[in-house]
């Protein structure tokens, strides 16, 4: 016997669990499939990743009535954000005081997200969670979909959704092709405490040999990210605490005096991933399965919830107009609106991380250029902000379309 659904999301990552939240209260019958327990998805563990809200990405929580779930002690405004290269003098800066707005962005823990994301859907009507369980293969049936699952049952959708991360499964086996950008390196994360204030600044050091970022979280704490090459990485993680904290200590030149860990060190490898189309047949990829990104720019999340921000109303239109939500036509508009600034973002941040982390003698200089031109020509600077922050949709301006063209 095969149960009808409207829609089957396949992961109840962030970007799966927006996508359900952006649908709670509509006339469609959802089914969401996810391989972890509910115990991991109600009460997720911190996992050492802190996600850099955008304006818009804010917006749309809101509007999701997602934002008030998420305890606000925890959440740190990201006032400005310094970038130096190296041991040289070249800084790139950007204050929320250069304009109208309150902060650049919000920075918010991951587990966090998801803890209020699930919170909210698991209190839907018209949506069904099923945790343990794996889709083996999607099957196009002309009307609508067929869903096999590993036990060998089956349901049927008008429309499914992948948002089962970057390495999905499931887009392969619909034949969905992706360019895959190995970096051959690690990110290694963890919450740290110092002793001087960080004024809500977050900091970016392309050093030579390793990249090193600073998140400001609440009080003198902050999220540590490490980058470094992959056979750099275990030696890092197997570090006693003290050579741990006087290593992070002596690479932030004790500005914020002695650095502790606070919180576990946690790695990830970097790989990043487009793929070559969003859609097929009643199937469409929105998250990480459609583009993984480099982390940074900080737009993976924020480009994942505005993809499926862009497809619930899309989906929505259909239904007040009795339109079949997985039709070709609607996919297609879908990735029309979306897979173009995702291609920017994703080639643009890879065009960044292979200048700012190529240590060759004549890339250092161009490094060293790149960030005085940007440092101090307004329009570019105020351009960038804005797109990174996307404060504001206006992409009208010659300025902006200069802007679309350049790596950051």
């Amino acid at each position: 016997m095969q149960i009808a659904y409207d829609i089957v999301i396949i992961g109840c990552g962030p970007a799966g669990l927006s996508f359900a939240s952006s649908m709670i209260g509509e006339n469609v019958k959802i089914l969401m499939v996810e391989k972890s327990s509910k115990e991991s998805l109600s009460k997720p563990k911190a996992d050492g990743r802190e996600i850099a809200l955008t304006h818009l990405s804010l917006k749309i929580l809101k509007k999701l009535g997602v934002w008030d779930l998420i305890d606000q002690s925890e959440v740190s405004l990201l006032r400005e954000a310094k970038v130096f290269d190296g041991d040289s003098a070249a800084l790139l800066n950007f204050k929320s005081d250069d304009s109208s707005i309150e902060a650049l962005g919000y920075l918010v823990p991951n587990y966090q997200i998801r803890k209020a994301l699930y919170q909210r859907v698991s209190q839907a009507e018209n949506i069904e969670i099923i945790n343990e369980a794996e889709v083996n293969d999607v099957e196009y049936c002309h009307e609508y979909s067929k869903v096999i699952f590993a036990d060998n049952s089956i349901a049927q959708a008008k429309l499914v959704i992948a948002a089962d991360s970057r390495f999905s499964n499931i887009r392969r086996k619909v034949g969905i092709p992706t360019l895959t950008k190995d970096f051959s390196k690690v990110m290694i994360v963890t919450k740290m405490t110092h002793e001087k204030a960080h004024q809500n600044i977050a900091l970016e050091r392309f050093d030579y040999g390793q990249t090193l970022a600073l998140l400001p979280m609440v009080g003198k704490t902050s999220s540590i990210v490490l980058t470094v090459k992959t056979q750099q990485a275990k030696n890092i993680l197997d570090m006693s605490e003290q050579a741990f904290n006087e290593k992070i200590t002596q690479d932030f030149k004790g500005e914020l005096g002695l650095i502790t860990q606070k919180g576990e060190r946690h790695s990830y490898p970097l790989i990043g991933v487009h793929a070559q189309t969003f859609i097929t047949d009643r199937f469409a990829l929105i998250g990480d399965a459609a583009v993984g990104m480099h982390p940074v720019t900080a737009h993976g999340f924020n480009l994942g919830l505005r993809g499926q921000d862009i497809l619930t109303t899309l989906i929505k239109q259909a239904l007040t107009q009795s339109q079949d939500i997985g039709s070709k036509p609607l996919l297609k508009l879908f990735e029309k609106k979306h897979i173009n600034l995702t291609r920017l973002m994703f080639f643009g941040t890879n065009g960044v991380v292979a200048l700012f982390t190529n240590d060759a003698p004549a890339v250092k200089q161009v490094r060293k250029l790149v960030l005085k031109f940007a440092e101090n020509f307004p329009p570019i600077k105020y351009l960038i902000s804005n797109h990174l922050t996307e404060a504001q949709a206006n992409t009208s301006s010659p300025l902006s379309k200069i802007l679309a063209k350049l790596p950051f």
